[in-house]
């Protein structure tokens, strides 16, 4: 099982909490390539409706990409890169590329049902902690 298929424990509907709150849902796009992530949250008293696509890089001519990465698009018109990475329960998705200074770190637990962790930048960062509805 490849990266990829496995954060498909990410599937369903989230009740997000802790620096930002919400409801987040994860789908599987057509075809098993692509995982998608739909959501509304609020943080710091802005809501946030954002859609993610995750998955690998296969850019056109070329050879399909070794690191799970994804690109949201949010209402206000900005993106955001990330780099995903699982190891046994524990989640890192990196803002950027791997090794960046922004990052969220957390672990599953209750057979797969909360996620809890911190997201981290220079300066700042919050508690999260996602758990499936």
């Amino acid at each position: 099982m490849n990266e990829l298929q496995q954060l498909g424990r990410l599937v369903g509907t989230w009740s997000v909490t802790g620096g930002a709150s919400g409801t987040t849902t994860f789908e599987w796009l057509d075809g098993g390539h692509f995982l998608v992530q739909r959501g509304t949250l609020v943080h710091e008293g802005h809501e946030v409706r954002m859609t993610e696509m995750i998955g690998y890089e296969h850019p056109f001519g070329g050879e399909r990409g070794t690191e799970v990465k994804s690109r949201v698009y949010d209402a206000d018109g900005n993106t955001l890169d990330y780099v995903y990475e699982l190891d046994g329960d524990e989640l890192t998705i990196w803002g950027g590329s791997k090794g960046s200074p922004a990052y969220f770190k957390g672990s599953f637990s209750d057979g797969g049902n909360r996620l809890a962790g911190d997201w981290v930048w220079p300066g700042g960062g919050y508690q999260a902690t996602m758990v499936r509805v």
